[in-house]
């Protein structure tokens, strides 16, 4: 289920300077029901690309919880929950320390991209969708140079 964003759901979600995208903490009891609706039991792919990834991209990585956030354009993504950086080292040749909700962002752009791929082409669709509408969410966070020269 979709969290109810009130009056902000309201605020148009344009590509321009002013665009603002809000996010959502899922509560416990939210998560399944919300990634259910997104991805199906698919899902499971979805998390562990993004555990997988976590562990390449940080040796500071060692698992843990996550917090799980909806998106006001319809995106989704995770983040782990803890207050310290991580020290990201990407093929790209990026190097450098994202906060775990930019290093989240991260982690959830590379699967969706990977994922998008998928012989199945629901599957791929979605994960295409929720890649651009997270890029969306990431042009517009603190750290999106950052994240952005992580992905690139």
């Amino acid at each position: 289920m979709r969290p109810d964003f009130g009056e902000r759901a309201n605020h148009p979600l344009t590509m321009t300077s002013t665009a603002t995208i809000y996010r959502e903490t899922l509560k416990t009891d939210e998560r399944a029901t919300h990634t259910g609706k997104l991805f199906g039991v698919r899902f499971l792919n979805v998390e562990s690309f993004a555990f997988d990834t976590a562990a390449s991209l940080s040796t500071d990585y060692d698992g843990g919880y996550w917090q799980f956030y909806a998106l006001s354009n319809g995106g989704f993504y995770m983040a782990p929950d803890i207050d310290l950086p991580f020290r990201v080292a990407c093929d790209n040749g990026f190097e450098g320390a994202l906060s775990a909700d930019a290093f989240g962002i991260t982690v959830c752009l590379y699967a969706y991209s990977l994922l998008s791929f998928s012989a199945d082409l629901t599957f791929a669709a979605t994960c295409a969708g929720q890649y651009y509408a997270l890029r969306s969410f990431a042009a517009e966070h603190e750290e999106c140079t950052a994240i952005l020269r992580a992905c690139d």
